[in-house]
C-alpha cells in the first residue's frame, strides 16, 4: 500500500488565525498498482483528528478493498501533523460547522490536485464519526455534491445540533463555552462564532432536512450503547431520510458499540464492535461505488 501525506491550501475560506491561507493536511492511502479508482474522503469528529485510533486502520482497510482512501484534519482542530494536543487554541475557538462543510466541499473539487491520476471522480464516497458524521451529510444535501456523490456513511453521527443551543444563554455571557478533552484532558473553549452561526444558519445547518435532502445511498451505523449520541438520533436521521419505505438508505445498529466501538488512541487493535462497522462499511462502498 502506498500513503501520500499532503497540504492543500484553501484560497476561497479565510484563515481561522493568521495571515497566510487556510490549510488542510492529510495523508492520501492507495494501492500500489496504477490508474484511478473509487475514491473515499474520511472526516473526523469533534476533538478528534485524522490520526486518531481508528481512521488510519480504516484508510489501510479501503484501500487494500480497492479505494483510494483520503483522511485529513479539518483547520478547525488547531492540530498540525503530529500533534496530539491542540496546538491552535484560537483555531479550535474560532471554528464553526459551516466552516467544516466548506472546507469538506473544497477539498472534494481538488481530489485531482490531492492525489492525481488514482480518483475515479465518477465513484465519489464519504464517510463521517461523530461530527464529522454531521459535515459529511451536509456536503452530501449540497446542491454542488447532491447529485455527484455515490455513496455515503456515518458513524455515530450526530443527528441535530440542538445540544449546543442548550447553553446559549451562558456561552453568550461569557464568550466562550469551555470543554475539556476526556484523552488529554486538555481544556478548551469554543467561542461564539460557533453559537453565531447555529443562532444564523439554523435551516441551512438542519441534519434532517439535510438527511431528507441527500441522494447518495447511505448507510448510518451506530452504537447502541454510545454514550456520546444516543441511538435515537440516528432512528430520526433514518426516518428523515425515508426510514423504511427508502432503498436508499439503511440503519445498521452495532451491539453493544460504544461512540469509538470500543477503539482507542493510540490503536491497540479492533475490538468486535469496530470490525462490525468497518465490515458493514466497506460492503457499502464496494457495492455502490
Amino acid at each position: 500500500m502506498d500513503e501520500r501525506p499532503f497540504e492543500l491550501e484553501l484560497a476561497d475560506v479565510p484563515p481561522l488565525t493568521g495571515d497566510g491561507p487556510t490549510r488542510l493536511h492529510g495523508v492520501v492511502h492507495t494501492a500500489s498498482t496504477p490508474g484511478p479508482r473509487p475514491t473515499v474522503v474520511i472526516c473526523h469528529g469533534f476533538k478528534g483528528f485524522s490520526s486518531w485510533g481508528f481512521f488510519p486502520p480504516l484508510a489501510h482497510l479501503l484501500a487494500a478493498r480497492g479505494f483510494t482512501a483520503i483522511r485529513f484534519d479539518f483547520s478547525g482542530t488547531g492540530m498540525r501533523p503530529g500533534d496530539d494536543l491542540v496546538s491552535d487554541v484560537d483555531a479550535f475557538r474560532r471554528n464553526t460547522f459551516s466552516r467544516e462543510r466548506d472546507e469538506l466541499l473544497a477539498l472534494l473539487e481538488r481530489l485531482d490536485e490531492i492525489a492525481p491520476g488514482i480518483v475515479d471522480g465518477r465513484r465519489l464516497g464519504l464517510v463521517g464519526h461523530s461530527r464529522g458524521g454531521a459535515a459529511v451529510l451536509l456536503a452530501a444535501a449540497s446542491e454542488a455534491w447532491r447529485q455527484r456523490l455515490g455513496a455515503v456513511v456515518t458513524w455515530n453521527a450526530i443527528g441535530s445540533f440542538e445540544g449546543y443551543l442548550l447553553h446559549a444563554e451562558t456561552w453568550r455571557r461569557d464568550g466562550v463555552l469551555p470543554t475539556e478533552n476526556g484523552r488529554t484532558g486538555q481544556r478548551l473553549e469554543l467561542g461564539v462564532e460557533l453559537l453565531d452561526d447555529l443562532e444564523h444558519h439554523a435551516a441551512a445547518l438542519d441534519l434532517e432536512a439535510a438527511a431528507a435532502r441527500r441522494r447518495a445511498p447511505w448507510l448510518i451505523v451506530h452504537g447502541d450503547a454510545d454514550e456520546t449520541v444516543p441511538l435515537e438520533q440516528a432512528r430520526r436521521l433514518h426516518a428523515a431520510a425515508g426510514g423504511e419505505e427508502s432503498d436508499g438508505v439503511a440503519l445498521e445498529i452495532i451491539a453493544g458499540g460504544s461512540h469509538t466501538f470500543g477503539a482507542r488512541h493510540p490503536f491497540a487493535g479492533p475490538t468486535r464492535e469496530l470490525t462490525a462497522a468497518m465490515n458493514a462499511t466497506q460492503v457499502w462502498l464496494r457495492r455502490h461505488l
